[in-house]
């Protein structure tokens, strides 16, 4: 969920809370009001009613007087008599109707009989006029949360326009271009500290890559230099006509080790190209072509280890690097076909969406969490254990897949375009 959505859903759960604790404690303050209004009435029609009785020569009798409502009973009490407000319903004679009403008791004297007047009043007006603010007051709640609510799922959106720019302006940022990050301006503080810190760092990162790369570069060419002149010395040596067999031996083994590291030192170079995606060059590539020639290129080598393979290609062009695709192939080959077992098979499957490099081997499934790893190798390997781990970059820079599967008795690898 974005930031902006959390923002507004945070802030509309808050009001919304504050407003409806908000309108329960005006609804009630309200009615409060309302009630110490009709007793201010009630009691001066209270005194209005004592006035009455002291003016009546006679018992004093019931009487309805608009809306108010006053009984008086002969009762036996004494004063002093607690007054006492309540709420009740009385029978209005002019609407032919029973009605909420407030109404008061007090014990009134006349002469020597004590009288027991309750007087009511209709509280049907102030119900509907708590009733209609009541109303009002939760539209205007509505309305609010509504305006709320578009506020800041659109018109708060322009404050965010810097931060999303600044986004995608980190997600194009490339570690190899020349142009550094700028950041867009912005009037809010934060964004602007923000893009500050986010340039200053990439100027750091940038300034770490060129180093890694300019010493990638030095020792990877000050390691080829040696190896160069060791390989070519060894040449000559082998040339020799006076070694023995046993010196001849001890010469191949340094030569085996040094073709060895040279071919280590090419690879991490390419990783270390591969991963900071230093291979720009591209073309359009038809794989079917590709994997024709390179069956060609191991023909001799299947010949020797009586490996059959068999192919069905269905044309498909991508567009990458030439040189990448071939170091893609090679390894998915040479894998097949090393870790294959005397008189084996290799099937490959080209379709329009994938590459299946399937081959007959041990009965043993390999670790599918360490064989894309650098340097992860089986004990007789005579390889670098960098051949899959390229592969995975080279996938990972074209945006493919590649994963590994085990059926008894064959190993599968699976390049998804």
């Amino acid at each position: 969920m974005k930031l902006s959505q959390h923002y507004t859903r945070t802030s509309v759960y808050i009001s919304l809370t504050v407003l409806v604790i908000g309108a329960v404690i005006y609804y009630f303050a309200i009615s409060y009001i309302g009630k110490q209004q009709l007793d201010r009435a009630l009691q001066q029609q209270l005194t209005e009613a004592e006035e009455y009785i002291r003016s009546n020569k006679g018992d004093p009798q019931q009487y309805d007087l608009d809306r108010d409502h006053a009984v008086f009973v002969k009762t036996n009490a004494q004063l002093p008599f607690t007054r006492r407000f309540f709420d009740t319903t009385y029978f209005n004679p002019k609407e032919q109707k029973r009605e909420a009403g407030r109404a008061v008791e007090d014990l009134v004297k006349l002469g020597e009989s004590n009288y027991k007047v309750v007087i009511t009043v209709s509280r049907t007006d102030q119900k509907h006029l708590i009733e209609l603010i009541s109303v009002i007051t939760l539209a205007l709640l509505v309305g609010l949360l509504a305006v709320l609510f578009v506020t800041n799922k659109y018109m708060l959106n322009g404050l965010w326009k810097p931060f999303q720019l600044t986004l995608n302006e980190i997600k194009q940022f490339n570690i190899a271009d020349v142009d550094q990050f700028q950041g867009k301006p912005s009037k809010v503080d934060e964004f602007t500290e923000l893009n500050e810190a986010i340039r200053e760092m990439s100027l750091r990162v940038n300034h770490d890559y060129l180093s890694l790369k300019q010493f990638t570069e030095n020792a990877s060419h000050e390691m080829m230099t040696p190896l160069a002149v060791v390989t070519t010395k060894l040449d000559t040596l082998i040339q020799d006509e006076t070694l023995s067999a046993a010196q001849l031996g001890q010469i191949a083994d340094i030569y085996s080790s040094v073709n060895k590291s040279s071919r280590l030192n090419q690879s991490l170079l390419l990783l270390s190209k591969l991963e900071n995606k230093m291979v720009n060059e591209e073309e359009v590539i038809s794989v079917e072509k590709v994997i024709e020639t390179k069956i060609f290129q191991f023909h001799e080598l299947l010949q020797n280890k009586e490996i059959t393979i068999e192919h069905t290609l269905t044309p498909r062009q991508i567009k990458a690097s030439k040189y990448l695709v071939d170091i893609l192939l090679n390894n998915l080959f040479s894998n097949a076909i090393r870790h294959n077992v005397p008189g084996g098979r290799v099937l490959i499957d080209l379709t329009v969406n994938q590459l299946s490099v399937k081959n007959t081997g041990t009965a043993i499934a390999l670790n599918t969490q360490q064989i894309f790893e650098r340097f992860q190798k089986g004990k007789d390997s005579q390889g670098t254990g960098l051949g899959l781990t390229l592969v995975k970059n080279i996938c990972q820079l074209y945006g493919y897949s590649i994963q590994y599967e085990y059926e008894p008795g064959w190993h599968k690898f699976v390049v998804t375009f």
